[in-house]
């Protein structure tokens, strides 16, 4: 089988943008300078919160607005917010670029 004729472009995972947007709200309200945002940090925080919450994936913009309206969901807004906080905590006591992993 020959998987040249695949368009991949259109397969999006939601829960990135929606982890950006969080991930930039609490950085915003929270950062008093204790926490380091610096790229290597922000970005770490960002891939953990991913790994940690369940794939959003469409292929559709119909998949796109159904994505949207679920991420409204009481219990998925929370649990966003939770992980994103729980991701900044990890990242901060735990930065990446202090022990060598870059």
């Amino acid at each position: 089988m020959n998987f040249d004729g695949y368009d991949f472009d259109n397969l999006v995972d939601e829960g990135k943008r929606l982890v950006i947007e969080e991930l930039k709200s609490q950085l915003m309200s929270w950062h008093d300078g204790s926490i380091c945002v610096c790229n290597d940090c922000v970005v770490d925080m960002a891939a953990l919160a991913l790994n940690l919450l369940p794939p959003r994936y469409h292929s559709s913009l119909l998949g796109t607005i159904y994505l949207a309206e679920g991420a409204n969901e009481p219990e998925y807004a929370e649990k966003l917010k939770k992980t994103v906080k729980d991701a900044i905590d990890h990242v901060s006591r735990h930065p990446g670029h202090e022990i060598g992993s870059r």
